[in-house]
């Protein structure tokens, strides 16, 4: 796969507001595009396959694999996978457009190997693990083990920011929002 265009990587571990500054980011510049990420979960409340995620199941993630379809992909839990579809990067980056990836932690360091200088990849950190347990609550789409899972495992993700080009401190958000489009226009000027 050769290089054509600018990509920009977002990571955070769950409930750090990355999705928020994504859309935030997605609503200002119409020349940016999401890549939509595949997985092997299943759709939670109101997401359609296509849209949030690609929905696979683990055998045809694994097929996927096999096959070469991946720039970068992680088995987060058992049998729970998720990457990035050669495919979806190439859709994107032949209209001219910048990509913009919204993936877990492991994902953004894998692809900011993967596309080097063409990338600025960014770490949005929530001001503590306390704080993220209480987004993830107020979020309500969790059983409390899947919290306390998410909880333990972003402590573990948050060792990870000094592997990304920018860590966005996601504690007001009006100013995250402020922070992460000064990071994204100095990226696209230069």
């Amino acid at each position: 796969m050769h290089m054509t265009g600018k990509v920009l990587i977002f990571s955070a571990p769950s409930g750090s507001g990355k999705s928020t500054i994504v859309n935030h980011i997605l609503g200002l510049h119409p020349e940016i595009e999401f890549s939509v990420s595949a997985t092997s979960r299943p759709p939670r409340g109101t997401e359609h396959d296509g849209v949030e995620y690609l929905f696979y199941s683990a055998d045809i993630f694994r097929a996927l694999i096999r096959d070469n379809k991946f720039v970068e992909y992680e088995e987060v839990y058992q049998d729970r996978f998720y990457g990035t579809l050669k495919s979806e990067v190439n859709r994107i980056w032949a209209k001219g457009h910048v990509i913009i990836f919204d993936v877990d932690v492991k994902g953004g360091v894998s692809l900011k190997k993967y596309f080097g200088d063409a990338a600025l990849s960014v770490f949005i950190q929530a001001p503590s693990v306390e704080e993220l347990r209480k987004r993830l609550i107020a979020r309500n789409t969790d059983t409390p083990e899947a919290i306390e899972e998410r909880v333990a495992k972003a402590a573990e993700e948050m060792t990870y920011a000094p592997q990304f080009d920018k860590v966005l401190i996601n504690d007001q958000l009006e100013q995250a929002f402020a922070d992460g489009e000064k990071m994204v226009s100095e990226f696209l000027r230069g």
